[in-house]
């Protein structure tokens, strides 16, 4: 028989061993690329593959009455568009795999960037045609700071596009990438007729005439196989020879620590909406990918082995249920095992707090969680306990960096259209403002209230959901500004003479910072040099 201490230490090792399990299992990634490159289309087969849905529907229009499965918010729907983060987890292949599918548009780019803090590694996805779009270069640009593994999928090889090489030397200037091919077309629009994977030597090609339908995989150990010319034709298999030799004689083999390292990319080639080339990627993901690593906090790293939870909250989603009026919080579990209706401290507000229902999602549909392993991203039902970049954990007080708000390049007031519905007007702005997709000041002069943004795009947005999830109306009016600043100063005196004498230019943040509009670059730079003890900062987190 144990005693206690025994029954103890052995429920303690195995808990341990299991939290170590479950991690190797975890494989926690984002897919970012330029609107419209099909990221949203791959998530969805990536999906199909996993067995986590039966049937996908292809974003082609604004007009398309059927959406993608992680566009489930309306107006992702009628626009054709991925506005908010989508999580989505299943299995495959015995590893727990979560997608975080993220807005690919410039206009919701901070989200993205906030997302990004939550992944262990990325897949970049690039049209064949357009190639390398300017916010593919901003989003692999900060998974390039935080040192992410990147696995690129070139898409849409159905259609005509750039030549492959050309792409790929595009690809390695303008992203900074050094690449490596593990699979390549079978040529490409109207000719293509599938892809060789030089993963595992072996050639998907399509079925018959038939463009949609994809026979089976055919080994190919040998290039040289009279079985190739029969399969592709004579033209095709000696242009495909040519190709893979010029590829292994440019390209360094590939090695997988290089890729953990995020040195090297593995680069495949296909098309997501007729399936080719995607169940490559996967098998080949899930192989390589990293399971969760280490997180820095302020206080020190946090290893996702360690026995105690604990996780952040790197997504505020109000509205996610607009029968129920849910608000969301996602957290990133770093450590640990989060265990439901168990207390764990809320860092920021010193307090305890457990969950009934922690959620899991597939997409639009979720499901309540019993526990959950790092890497894992669990949805906290929330009614306004949370802010983005809050720590929970088991007791210990750690606080996780790198979640900051962004100075906004647009500005407008807010105004209340219909004056009957001010209470749901008040509230819909106050939780649409927690999930982080723009920033409300408030003018100390005179009590109005600006929204800033990063894009244009977001106040459609706004309006549209305030009107159709909380029944308000509102209107814009602009609001003429050069930069919006954040401000501290340990000069009591000099802050508060630079408050008096730009007191039409001050207003505070939801969080109630001190925050200062300049109206001109000249305006600023006068600014700072006579108020040499103010630091002016450009994101929230200082």
């Amino acid at each position: 028989m144990f005693n206690r201490e025994q029954l103890t230490f052995a429920t303690k090792k195995y808990s341990i061993v299991k939290i170590a399990e479950e991690i190797l299992r975890r494989r926690t990634f984002g897919i970012v690329s330029h609107p419209d490159a099909g990221k949203t289309t791959l998530t969805e087969k990536l999906l199909l593959f996993g067995g986590a849905i039966q049937e996908a529907g292809a974003v082609k229009s604004n007009k398309i009455k059927k959406s993608a499965t992680s566009d489930f918010m309306e107006i992702e729907k009628q626009r054709g568009i991925s506005v908010a983060t989508s999580v989505m987890a299943f299995e495959y292949l015995d590893k727990h795999i979560n997608i975080l599918d993220t807005p690919g548009h410039q206009d919701f780019a901070e989200d993205t960037f906030r997302t990004l803090t939550a992944v262990d590694s990325a897949i970049v996805v690039v049209d064949v045609a357009k190639g390398v779009e300017t916010q593919t270069e901003k989003l692999v640009h900060v998974c390039r700071m935080r040192e992410t593994p990147i696995m690129v999928f070139i898409n849409k090889l159905d259609r005509e596009g750039r030549d492959g090489f050309d792409l790929l030397d595009e690809i390695e200037g303008k992203l900074g990438l050094k690449l490596c091919p593990l699979s390549w077309p079978v040529g490409m629009g109207a000719e293509f007729q599938g892809v060789y994977n030089i993963w595992n030597s072996s050639l998907l090609l399509y079925e018959g005439n038939n463009k949609q339908k994809i026979g089976n995989s055919i080994s190919i150990n040998d290039l040289n196989d009279p079985e190739l010319e029969i399969k592709i034709g004579k033209e095709a298999a000696t242009s495909l020879r040519n190709e893979i030799e010029l590829i292994k004689a440019v390209y360094q083999k590939f090695d997988k620590n290089e890729y953990l390292k995020a040195k090297v990319c593995p680069v495949f080639f296909g098309s997501a909406l007729n399936n080719f080339g995607v169940k490559e990627l996967l098998d080949c993901f899930v192989e390589i990918a990293p399971s969760p690593q280490p997180k820095k906090a302020e206080e020190r790293s946090v290893d996702p082995n360690e026995e105690k939870f604990s996780g952040f909250i790197f997504k505020i989603h109000a509205n996610i249920d607009p029968k129920h009026r849910s608000r969301i919080a996602f957290m990133k579990i770093v450590s640990g095992e989060f265990q439901r209706n168990k207390n764990y401290l809320h860092v920021r507000e010193k307090r305890e707090l457990k969950f009934s229902s922690p959620l899991t999602f597939l997409a639009s549909k979720r499901a309540i969680v019993n526990s959950a392993f790092p890497g894992d991203i669990v949805g906290l039902p929330d009614t306004g306990n949370f802010r983005i970049g809050d720590s929970l954990t088991s007791g210990e007080n750690l606080n996780f960096k790198g979640i900051p708000s962004f100075s906004p390049e647009h500005f407008r007031f807010i105004n209340n259209a219909d004056p009957l519905k001010s209470k749901q007007l008040n509230k819909g702005i106050d939780q649409l403002m927690d999930e982080g997709v723009a920033q409300l000041f408030t003018l100390e002069s005179n009590g109005r209230r600006i929204i800033g943004t990063v894009g244009a795009l977001q106040y459609e947005v706004i309006q549209y959901r305030l009107e159709h999830e909380y029944g308000a109306t509102c209107s814009y009016e602009q609001y003429n500004s050069h930069k919006a600043l954040w401000v501290e100063s340990k000069d009591k005196n000099q802050l508060d003479a630079f408050v008096k004498l730009k007191s039409r230019y001050i207003a505070a943040d939801k969080f109630g910072r001190l925050v200062f509009f300049a109206d001109s670059a000249f305006g600023l730079e006068m600014a700072i040099e006579k108020f040499d003890e103010l630091i002016f900062h450009e994101k929230s987190e200082y």
